[in-house]
């Protein structure tokens, strides 16, 4: 039974819903930009009309699993770390993508709301923006930033050790996507205004 949630909850995180949507909409996300076939990306070529439905669909195939592994299935122990890390790397490695997926990060935030209901995507959208808008931190590097205010607050909350296991391997996949630009200085450059 472990086996099947995992699978399944593999394959719901391997949807390519930028990939598919954008095709309905006339554009490929991996034809712009660093070609991650991922909510910006399509949200660049096609708006808001199509990026808002990606958003949420790839949000839901993290939230999904893992809300059902915890309320429903009431996994424990390691078969719960694989069940809600498990749409993260299938978003990661898409076999319907020939394993280049996308980075996860919408994903990933899925899988810490069905963790942890509202704590989770409050911390890392605040270190988000933070990095972001405060510190004007490039996109690879605040998402560290992210993941190490999430690793704080799980550590300052006494979460159990399932919680870290999680956070390890969304951690580990999330660097993963964004590897190429790990090397990049940490700060965006400040460009002039026309």
């Amino acid at each position: 039974m472990t086996l099947l949630w995992i699978l399944l909850a593999f394959l719901l995180g391997s949807l390519p819903f930028a990939v598919w949507l954008g095709r309905l909409a006339g554009v490929d996300p991996r034809t712009v930009g660093d070609g991650n076939p991922g909510t910006f990306n399509v949200w660049k070529l096609a708006g808001w009309r199509v990026g808002v439905p990606v958003l949420v669909l790839d949000f839901s195939k993290g939230v999904v699993p893992a809300m059902l592994a915890r309320q429903v299935w009431k996994g424990s122990g390691w078969a719960l770390v694989a069940v809600i890390a498990a749409p993260v790397l299938g978003h990661a490695f898409s076999p319907f993508l020939r394993g280049r997926g996308g980075k996860g990060l919408a994903t990933a935030f899925g899988v810490w709301t069905g963790l942890t209901l509202a704590e989770g995507p409050l911390i890392l959208g605040a270190a988000l923006t933070v990095g972001t808008l405060g510190l004007r931190l490039r996109d690879s590097w605040v998402v560290v930033l992210g993941l190490l205010a999430l690793l704080a607050d799980l550590l300052v909350r006494g979460w159990p050790w399932e919680a870290f296991a999680v956070w390890g391997i969304t951690a580990l996949l999330l660097a993963w996507g964004y590897r190429r630009n790990l090397y990049l200085p940490l700060r965006r450059e400040n460009r002039p205004h026309a």
